[in-house]
């Protein structure tokens, strides 16, 4: 997730794409999975991780 967000900084993607490009179309998953996948990826960036930018109502996008 964190290599997909960060090819295209600045690019909101939803969660729908991400799943799509991570897993693939058919991989069964909610919208709230990858909400907690993003917290889960921000912990582990530690300071970093506030260039994972929340989009609300949208999805989430890699700060420029």
């Amino acid at each position: 997730m964190l290599q997909f967000l960060a090819a295209r900084p600045g690019w909101v993607f939803t969660r729908y794409q991400i799943v799509d490009a991570i897993h693939g179309a058919d991989y069964p998953v909610t919208d709230r999975s990858i909400d907690v996948q993003v917290v889960g990826l921000r912990k582990k960036l530690g300071k970093a991780g506030k260039y994972i930018e929340t989009v609300r109502g949208i999805g989430y996008r890699f700060k420029e």
